[in-house]
């Protein structure tokens, strides 16, 4: 079984849930307050660690109390974190989040300890993993763009399998996502890469994308109607559970984390793309981004359902 190596962001999430999300200008009042653990690549690596993935960590936090808990909640899980700098003087990630009450969400983030995350820092924390055939490099855009580049480069250099989730998508170059295998893009983050390929021609949509070489394979998430998987021999859309959606914060980080210990543990990508896609619709049932993410036993169970 191959390794999953997780670079990306750690976040601690500050979450208000109200009845419905506030327009520009206006105070929603009775909102009910909680605070998480998060950070789109630290969600990730948990859903990989939960459904039984060797993970290994590579990003930084800050020196303050919210970096503290953030490594503390990241070890609890069983996550390595050899390649998570601490860095003085620098504050840890924070998300502001407002949820509504269909399970709708709005995310604000100060990238912090996240936005230091250098080129050489992955580098080096790969290096170090002497990465191969088998291995699965989980790569977010929560760290700057120049980080993710070089850790999709020195991935798939390495032979190891290159994941990439443009969360968010704007800024990502033709050369960041020709450098992934396969891009896991929602439909907004969609529409944002199809303008890589602006003057290309053919046919639109991720389909476009893939077939001008930019990006191996895509699978696109669509909530509650499941995902596309594009690949060279076409698309097949990948149907969701029906379940009643408490809250979809960390639902697109389940879907990722489960994708690629799907693929490090010798799974073919349609059914390790099914696999993720039902792991995604467990995580809406329970509030907070990973409070929600299954264990191994619970997808299984959901699996024979």
């Amino acid at each position: 079984m191959g390794r999953v190596v997780v670079v990306g962001s750690v976040n601690m999430d500050l979450v208000v849930a109200t009845d419905r999300l506030p327009g520009p200008g206006e105070t929603v009042i009775g909102g009910r307050f909680s605070q998480h653990h998060g950070g789109k690549g630290g969600n990730q690596a948990v859903a990989a660690a939960r459904l039984g993935a060797n993970v290994h960590f590579v990003g930084a936090v800050g020196d303050d109390p919210f970096g503290t808990q953030a490594r503390a909640a990241l070890e609890a899980e069983g996550v390595d974190l050899a390649g998570l700098r601490t860095l003085p003087g620098v504050a840890t990630g924070v998300a502001l989040i407002l949820v509504d009450g269909r399970g709708e969400n709005s995310i604000a983030v100060a990238s912090g300890a996240n936005a230091a995350v250098t080129p050489d820092d992955v580098r080096s924390a790969l290096a170090s993993l002497a990465l191969g055939p088998g291995d699965v490099v989980l790569v977010g855009h929560e760290v700057p763009t120049t980080a993710v580049l070089a850790a999709l480069v020195a991935a798939r250099a390495a032979g190891a399998t290159t994941i990439l989730n443009p969360a968010p998508a704007s800024g990502l170059s033709r050369e960041v996502l020709a450098a992934a295998d396969i891009v896991t893009p929602n439909q907004g983050e969609s529409t944002v890469l199809q303008a890589a390929t602006d003057g290309l021609g053919g046919p639109g949509g991720p389909e476009r994308l893939r077939s001008a070489g930019l990006g191996g394979a895509y699978l696109v998430s669509l909530g509650s109607a499941g995902a596309d998987l594009v690949t060279a021999g076409g698309t097949i859309r990948v149907p969701a559970l029906a379940v009643d959606a408490v809250d979809t914060v960390g639902a697109g980080d389940t879907l990722n984390g489960a994708l690629a210990q799907g693929l490090a543990a010798g799974l073919g990508l349609e059914e390790a793309a099914r696999r993720a896609i039902v792991a995604a619709s467990l995580a809406v049932m329970r509030a907070g981004a990973r409070e929600g993410m299954p264990t191994a036993r619970e997808l299984a169970a959901a699996l024979e359902r």
